[in-house]
């Protein structure tokens, strides 16, 4: 098939979505680890994707889970740990990653904070986006949208497209309540609102208020293919995640949407026809 549909979003292209890094390159790297976003850079993606979770002392960092149980080797909520308490953690044996005793990979193994995780796509010498998101229901609540933002600012990211059209970074949840503290306190930040299935009264295609880009799952377009058309008739742009499969792939192309996130980036790129970024 051909990829010969004009872009919307700040993707890499006119013939091409955008290609986002799940987790990192999270098929061959553990998960939200400094190792699986420099892959997921030397493959080429045009973005990455991470999860942001507070600790019991204030900072970000990485993990999807509510408890570290599965992507390490130690138990307990994220918001109930110190940021200490988790870089003691083991967070690559899960994958097979186990740290040498004497020669321990710790780009593989030790927890990322949003804070590094800015930091390399900065040094990364070409422009990477990132696509955040909020995890919601927390203990912390509206503290982390307010972190996140403090934090953006530091890096002067927390602003719309450039001259050249290229969103930096975009913040998602499936929340629309974290997506509204963030438009209220940062408007030019883009917003993604995530779906694991459409409620009745966005089957037209709306979105809560002020959010401009819808994130459906790649289930969603498989049992509704419909619904991306009507997005786009409503002004959305569409993010899906997680799309893995080449069929899938397929299908997000033949409906047009602006951005696929996935586990692995450079197999996407290579069916999109799109050799990784020297």
């Amino acid at each position: 098939m051909t990829y010969a549909r004009q872009a919307r979003d700040d993707g890499p292209g006119p013939h091409s979505p955008s290609v986002v890094a799940h987790r990192g390159a999270s098929d061959a790297e553990p998960e939200h680890t400094l190792a699986a976003y420099r892959r997921a850079i030397e493959d080429g993606a045009d973005a990455l994707e991470c999860d942001v979770r507070l600790t019991a002392d204030g900072h970000l960092v990485c993990v999807h889970d509510r408890r570290v149980n599965r992507t390490s080797n130690g138990r307990g909520a994220v918001s109930s740990l110190e940021l200490a308490d988790l870089a003691a953690l083991d967070f690559g044996s899960w994958k097979g990653q186990a740290a040498d005793a004497e020669l321990p990979d710790r780009d593989s193994t030790t927890v990322l904070t949003l804070e590094r995780l800015l930091e390399l796509v900065a040094d990364a010498g070409r422009p990477v986006g990132l696509a955040i998101e909020t995890k919601h229901p927390t203990r912390w609540a509206g503290q982390v949208e307010e972190r996140l933002l403090t934090l953006l600012r530091r890096f002067g990211l927390d602003g719309g497209p450039t001259e050249a059209g290229h969103a930096p970074v975009r913040v998602m949840s499936f929340s629309a309540r974290s997506l509204h503290r963030v438009r209220a306190a940062a408007p030019e930040l883009p917003t993604v609102y995530l779906m694991q299935f459409v409620s009745p009264r966005l089957r037209d295609g709306r979105l809560p208020a002020g959010v401009g880009i819808a994130g459906p799952s790649v289930r969603i377009l498989r049992n509704h293919p419909g619904f991306v058309a009507r997005l786009h008739r409503a002004g959305h742009r569409v993010h899906v995640w997680t799309v893995n499969e080449p069929a899938d792939v397929e299908l997000c192309v033949r409906l047009g949407v602006e951005a696929i996130i996935t586990n692995r980036p450079r197999q996407v790129l290579a069916q999109l026809g799109r050799a990784p970024r020297p």
